[in-house]
């Protein structure tokens, strides 16, 4: 791929054209204030920041609008804006203490462990797929509960600069394995983790631009989803897991592992079909867990916005 192209890549999704509000200083402050006060204390700002978005961001009070009324299935009001913004400004919050290893600050519920309990144990390396939706950081805090977790994560190369800046701000001992996308070896550099008995995660949920999607029914309505996550774990034959962590309020999380799909012994001719029973499954968990936890759905952007025709395949809903 040729740099000018990677910058169209760059230049028509959506998600990449927003303007990073966070700064390296505001995040010092919030480690010392979180660390030395402790959460309760620090939690008090996070209602300001909440209350800003709602009152200074309007693209992002648009994008909730847009979204929230799909998930809770009713008209949104400006208590249900609120609650959306604070809900995303807690989990970044929480990060500060997860990365710093306070993992005895939280009540977290895991659920499905024994859909990928035995995968790890056999210790052939595992796909693990989530979405903008509540926390996945909150993957550190259960390696306590379900030991033998390894996590490396696949993502965007400007948001693996910028994750490991933030990772430097919080602790600067922290630190996060990140297989960078855009790079000529980076499905090498995938295996190779997998190969080790790790734990490989990606959000699947948004695209870079222009490239193939899948057109879904979410929430009632069109969407458009990447391929290119699903082609690749056929392609490496690995079994997929679906992972969401999610914000239910106070210091409570919930985590979900489900079954997602096994590439592993897929044939080549049934590889097309496979991707799209994936797809249509990623989907069918996407619908359920937003309308579980509404206010955990993290893209501040116009996630209906129709795309090229030329760019989408339909895929039908499992129930179809």
């Amino acid at each position: 791929m040729t740099e000018h192209k990677k910058s169209n890549y760059q230049k028509s999704a959506p998600w990449l054209k927003r303007k990073e509000r966070s700064n390296m200083l505001m995040l010092r402050i919030m480690r010392w204030i979180s660390l030395r006060l402790g959460r309760s204390v620090a939690r008090s700002v996070l209602h300001l920041i909440a209350l800003y978005f709602v009152l200074f961001a309007p693209a992002s009070r648009r994008a909730s609008l847009g979204y929230l009324p799909r998930a809770l299935g009713r008209p949104a009001t400006l208590v249900d804006l609120y609650k959306h913004f604070f809900c995303f400004a807690t989990t970044i919050h929480d990060r500060i203490y997860l990365i710093n290893r306070r993992f005895d600050l939280f009540d977290i519920d895991i659920q499905g462990e024994d859909a990928i309990r035995p995968l790890i144990d056999a210790k052939k390396g595992v796909l693990l797929m989530g979405a903008h939706l509540g926390s996945f950081e909150v993957m550190r805090a259960i390696g306590r509960q379900v030991p033998g977790l390894s996590v490396a994560m696949v993502m965007h190369e400007d948001n693996a600069q910028k994750i490991n800046s933030i990772l430097a701000a919080i602790n600067p001992e922290a630190s996060m394995d990140v297989i960078p996308l855009g790079h000529i070896d980076s499905m090498l550099q995938v295996q190779q983790h997998l190969d080790e008995g790790m734990l490989v995660g990606m959000l699947s949920d948004r695209t870079l631009g222009d490239e193939p999607m899948a057109q879904v029914e979410l929430l009632g309505a069109t969407a458009a989803i990447p391929t290119g996550p699903f082609r690749m774990a056929a392609l490496l034959r690995r079994p997929v897991v679906f992972m969401v962590g999610l914000y239910m309020g106070g210091n409570r999380y919930q985590v979900h592992f489900e079954t997602l799909a096994d590439f592993s012994d897929i044939a080549r001719g049934q590889r097309d079909q496979a991707v799209d029973a994936a797809i249509a499954r990623y989907t069918e968990l996407l619908n359920r867990y937003t309308r579980l936890a509404p206010y955990n759905w993290f893209n501040f952007f116009d996630y209906w916005q129709s795309v090229p025709a030329t760019l989408v395949k339909r895929v039908k809903n499992i129930h179809e």
